[in-house]
């Protein structure tokens, strides 16, 4: 028997705020987090523009030291983690921590650290670098230093699949509930992706907009006028329970984890397939895992990068899946306000999906002005939209191929 997994804690960083709360209510309005790149010059560069994340105080979630001995993407890791434990109200002192876990991913880690240390070793040589510069750098230390703070003693890892990352982190969390491993896992994502080589890179692989006079109105997901994706930065983070561990406790339940699909394109290193075949399957095997029913879906939070192919193939993907029935799901794309969050966007993609169905409004997709003819589906542009929404979906592809998309509902007390 599969035990059900809900989700009771909510927590973020991101470029249009560093809560829910200001995440969510920026959503409503409609506010863009892009701007001019601040972090470094980028007058060589064609993309000088990103998603920055604004206001974040370290100093929130570690002491000075700390903060000296850890990456970017740590920090944006814990704010979010510390967020949504706070959020959940779960009593440490009472909590069995040897059933308790973390799962976070992440696309490219501390590659701020990866970049500064590597100068050292070219400039000053091997004796110059940090002993901190592995812990600092490697993925999977996001968990372990979650992992520490809050003394979760039981399932603990990194998961990395380029854009799918956190959403394939999710997917791990409520497995491991499901099969009973564990009463309460953390899972989410965080990346910090805005470095000289890292935009660089992405530069060259000609993946993101060039639209650098006019940032707001860059990120224009399923618009006839996209031209690639807008980079963020941040973390999103949940605490994922077993129901029966949520009622027991009288938690707030944002919503139930139903079922996930996960697969591969195996067809190109940065570009989807075409026809959205992997998107497509995974979306078949996320509404049989939960049993529903694709008349049954009234949301989905897109992948919707603004990237040419990829938002026809998705497209594509759900008028394979739901037939007629594409036309009447209302869809929307958080990434035309926050810039996309690599490995971190699917678990922030999800959070204004759980706040979709607690409030019965949808975000909208901004920058939406001319649809591409080829993207006919209804992305909502630009104004957010009263919905009552049972049951949704959301999507997350990455680089290599990788899709993951997950269906969650209101939780149903009769099971």
């Amino acid at each position: 028997m599969r035990v059900r997994a809900v989700v009771t804690g909510l927590g973020v960083v991101s470029p249009i705020g560093n809560d829910v709360d200001h995440f969510w209510q920026a959503l409503l309005r409609g506010t863009s987090g892009a701007g001019p790149v601040t972090k470094f010059d980028v007058t060589n560069y064609t993309t000088r523009i990103a998603a920055e994340v604004k206001d974040f105080d370290p100093l929130l979630y570690f002491d000075k030291k700390e903060v000296k001995r850890t990456d970017l993407v740590q920090q944006f890791a814990m704010g979010a983690s510390q967020q949504a434990m706070a959020d959940s109200g779960i009593n440490l002192d009472t909590l069995d921590r040897e059933r308790a876990g973390v799962v976070i991913g992440s696309g490219i880690g501390g590659i701020e650290t990866f970049e500064d240390q590597v100068g050292k070793v070219i400039s000053a040589g091997p004796g110059r670098v940090s002993p901190f510069f592995i812990p600092m750098m490697i993925i999977d230390m996001c968990a372990g230093l979650v992992s520490m703070r809050f003394n979760f003693r039981g399932p603990n890892y990194g998961v990395v699949s380029a854009c799918a990352s956190s959403s394939h982190a999710l997917l791990d969390a409520y497995r491991i509930i499901q099969r009973g491993e564990a009463d309460v896992m953390l899972a989410g994502g965080a990346e910090a992706p805005i470095t000289p080589s890292s935009l660089a890179g992405f530069c060259q692989a000609r993946a993101m907009s060039t639209r650098n006079d006019d940032p707001q109105h860059a990120s224009r997901p399923f618009d006839k006028g996209r031209d690639g994706f807008v980079m963020g930065e941040g973390a999103a983070m949940m605490v994922v329970e077993s129901y029966d561990n949520a009622v027991k406790r009288g938690a707030h339940i944002y919503g139930e984890i139903l079922g996930a699909g996960m697969t591969a394109d195996a067809y190109h290193i940065t570009a989807p397939h075409p026809d959205g075949l992997g998107a497509k399957q995974a979306m078949r095997m996320a509404l049989a895992d939960s049993g529903l029913k694709p008349d049954q879906i009234d949301h989905i939070n897109t992948h919707g990068t603004a990237t040419d192919l990829g938002d026809i193939a998705e497209t594509k993907a759900i008028k394979a899946v739901f037939g007629e029935h594409a036309y009447k799901i209302p869809c929307n794309s958080t990434k035309s306000m926050t810039g996309h969050l690599l490995g971190a966007a699917g678990a922030l993609e999800l959070v204004a999906v759980f706040k979709a169905i607690e409030t019965g409004t949808v975000h909208g997709t901004m920058n939406l002005d001319e649809p591409d003819p080829e993207c006919d589906l209804d992305y909502i542009p630009n104004q957010a939209r009263q919905c009552i929404i049972t049951h949704a979906l959301s999507n997350s592809f990455g680089f290599g191929g990788h899709n993951v998309c997950l269906a969650v509902g209101k939780v149903n007390s009769a099971g």
